[in-house]
């Protein structure tokens, strides 16, 4: 199967898209550090508030009346509530429940959703290679699901976060495909052009959708008992915000975006896979947390499928 807009995997390439899971690997991490800090849905908001602020000074232009951006702000508007104001948003809230290895795990069936996404919305057909791999794959995601009770594997029960991560998934893949092929017209070729100013044509749109959500969440909220603040302000969180609105959201978007653009969805798809690697390794070291034996067959499986995938 072969990628729209995809090219060959050079070097350059494949460290470009080595960014993304380092840094989301780091977010899992941080963001099950941070329940009982913050909110999980009002960190989102957070997030992408400092990073719309460290965006201004590199493409705040983009945001002038007589900008290109508002010709097309259905577009903008579309792509901020996927990446910014959902993806993250469900991500976060999935870690009330679920750890990160096992969010990341879930996660890894992102791939699947952009095949099968691409054979729906986009005619791009599904080989027979393909259809295995997405197999062996949606094999392995049962297997973290089941938490590796074979008995279980036939009335897999959620819990709540890997529901949540589950949507979240189908959520970047539409994003990732909507980034691949956006419809003709609706992308200015200066704001293009410029990785700052396509990415702050989001998070302005991206902020206010995950604003609404994080008033709702607020409203829905139970009261906290006296003394005890939803949010515990402190160093702590201050760098979570910090590590969150840089590395996740800027560096990481960057990069995917600049990864998708050489070699299409399909392909850069492999490579979030190698999330759960990173979480692994960061949730034994900061949160005690170590992998189990399932996570190692349902990763080893979930890879081969997408290897299988990306072969041409």
């Amino acid at each position: 199967m072969s990628s729209p807009s995809s090219g060959q995997l050079t070097a350059s390439t494949a460290a470009l898209l080595l960014i993304p899971p380092m840094m989301w690997a780091g977010n899992a991490v941080v963001g099950r550090m941070m329940q009982g800090v913050i909110p999980p849905i009002t960190l989102n908001f957070a997030r992408w508030s400092l990073a719309l602020l460290l965006l201004l000074p590199l493409a705040g232009w983009v945001l002038r009346r007589d900008s290109d951006m508002w010709h097309h702000w259905r577009r903008f508007a579309w792509l901020g509530l996927l990446g910014a104001g959902l993806y993250n948003a469900l991500l976060y809230l999935a870690l009330k429940t679920s750890t990160p290895i096992n969010v990341t795990l879930v996660a890894a069936a992102t791939p699947i959703w952009m095949l099968l996404l691409g054979r729906v919305f986009y005619s791009v057909a599904i080989s027979r290679r393909a259809a295995f791999g997405a197999a062996l794959s949606l094999s392995g995601v049962a297997v973290v699901l089941s938490r590796g009770d074979v008995a279980q594997l036939l009335g897999v029960k959620l819990v709540p976060g890997d529901a949540w991560m589950l949507l979240a998934s189908l959520v970047w893949a539409t994003y990732s495909w909507q980034l691949a092929k956006p419809p003709p017209g609706s992308e200015p070729p200066a704001i293009k052009a410029d990785w700052a100013a396509f990415l702050l044509a989001q998070v302005v749109f991206g902020v206010a959708w995950s604003g609404m959500l994080s008033a709702g969440e607020w409203l829905t909220l139970p009261a906290a008992p006296a003394g005890q603040p939803h949010i515990v302000w402190g160093w702590p969180l201050l760098l979570a915000l910090v590590y969150v609105a840089v590395g996740p959201s800027l560096l990481a978007y960057r990069a995917w975006g600049a990864g998708v653009g050489r070699v299409g969805p399909t392909i850069a798809g492999f490579f979030s896979n190698l999330t759960p690697v990173f979480a692994a390794v960061l949730s034994t070291a900061l949160l005690g947390e170590p992998p189990h034996l399932y996570h190692a067959l349902g990763f080893a499986l979930i890879v081969g499928g997408i290897l299988i995938n990306a072969r041409r």
